[in-house]
């Protein structure tokens, strides 16, 4: 008997774009839940909230977050009223918690099973906080402040029927009760979509085409920050860029909103801020700074690309790096955990300590040099792929599985 099942994001669809599609095929019925300006599943009929308050003004610090997040979850919770007053009942929830939309759908819906995404439970220690001395703040009040963030996300996920990690690391990162029990399920890559292409081309803004004629490496950060090794990058391009005089550069992304880390200083970006540290000692025509790209774009710069650098905390790994792997791209990552869950140095992709510069720099002047040297590695980040973030076989069957399994517990007593 086909499913009702409700989809709850934030940015919708976010992470569950591929599953409302599956659900579909199927002959389930579905709908959403996101904030005003989620863009949407054509065809998945989505309910939106916005906020008509902000927190409260001068609140104790560490209740910001939960204040927002309860604020949030209610607004969602009006937003399930909508579909309810619709005749839309879920047998099944499917929600991220990260921002608290999911807190009181279990008002509106009782009887509905709830399955939880845990992207990132955030820990004072032992994860992105702290990692890198530069930019830790590690005052008890900082402490206490990002240990209160999980106060929402964590009655939802006690609450939940079962929990999706999608990967090991960050499933570790949850409470120990709480990563026992959950499952990890990756959302994976379209293969299909997503393949190599050696004769890709790259036009930059002033015309000139990259291919792999002229070596040239790429970075991609959603917004230039520390926690996406933004300065660690900036910081090797004078070694890497002497090293090898015919090489050029490639920098994807936005210097505008917030990023996940650190904010820069008040009026200032972090790109800015690290440029202003290399500028006098790089050739500004040998660095391209091309903002956001449409995803087809990017995908082609990473193609004809020597390498692609990617360097994170230990934080939630971005779909970039396993697209990467998938169009065969030398993957020159940091060795932090999040990266090496599915970067094998020497086997599939270069390895390097994240702080290290100068080994990002040699290993970008190496892939730069003898790049038929990494022929070998290049087919075996997408055979890693291939393997364990097929999104088709790894990603669709075992949500389908869960949620089926899930529904036939039957409606919440």
């Amino acid at each position: 008997m086909p499913l009702s099942v409700l989809l709850v994001h934030n940015n919708f669809p976010g992470q569950f774009g591929f599953l409302a599609e599956a659900l579909r095929a199927r002959g389930d019925r579905v709908a959403a839940i996101a904030q005003d300006g989620a863009p949407g599943v054509p065809g998945v009929p989505i309910m939106r909230w916005g906020l008509k308050r902000g927190t409260t003004k001068g609140i104790f610090e560490p209740a910001v977050r939960a204040e927002a997040d309860f604020l949030r979850g209610r607004a969602a919770a009006r937003a399930a009223e909508a579909l309810k007053a619709k005749g839309f009942a879920p047998d099944v929830i499917v929600g991220h918690p990260g921002w608290g939309e999911t807190l009181f759908l279990g008002e509106i819906f009782p009887a509905a099973r709830r399955i939880e995404y845990a992207e990132f439970y955030y820990r004072s220690r032992g994860g992105d906080v702290g990692f890198d001395p530069e930019f830790a703040k590690e005052t008890v009040d900082e402490l206490c402040r990002v240990h209160a963030k999980n106060a929402s996300m964590l009655l939802a996920l006690t609450e939940a029927d079962a929990i999706v990690a999608p990967s090991r690391f960050q499933a570790s990162m949850l409470p120990e009760r709480l990563a026992r029990d959950a499952q990890v399920i990756h959302e994976g890559v379209d293969l299909a979509a997503i393949r190599p292409d050696p004769a890709a081309r790259f036009a930059l803004p002033d015309g000139r085409i990259l291919d792999r004629t002229r070596p040239f490496v790429t970075f991609v950060n959603r917004r230039f920050e520390p926690l996406r090794g933004a300065h660690v990058f900036f910081r090797a391009l004078p070694d890497f860029l002497a090293a090898v005089p015919e090489a050029e550069v490639v920098l994807i992304g936005s210097t505008d909103g917030k990023g996940y880390g650190t904010p820069p200083p008040e009026g200032r970006t972090w790109r800015d801020i690290f440029w202003a540290e290399i500028a006098d000692r790089v050739d500004p025509r040998r660095v391209h700074f091309v903002g956001h790209l449409p995803h087809g774009r990017m995908l082609d710069a990473i193609r004809a690309g020597a390498a692609h650098v990617y360097l994170t905390y230990p934080f939630v790994a971005s779909w970039s790096l396993f697209e990467a792997m998938a169009v065969e791209a030398l993957v020159i990552g940091s060795a932090t955990a999040p990266v090496q869950e599915v970067v094998e140095h020497g086997r599939n992709g270069l390895l390097v300590d994240f702080f290290d510069r100068a080994g990002l720099a040699e290993a970008m002047a190496a892939a730069c040099r003898r790049p038929a040297d990494f022929a070998t590695l290049r087919g075996a980040a997408r055979a890693t792929i291939a393997a364990r973030y097929d999104r088709a076989r790894i990603g669709v069957r075992p949500w389908l599985d869960l949620i089926d399994a899930v529904a036939g517990q039957g409606p919440r007593p």
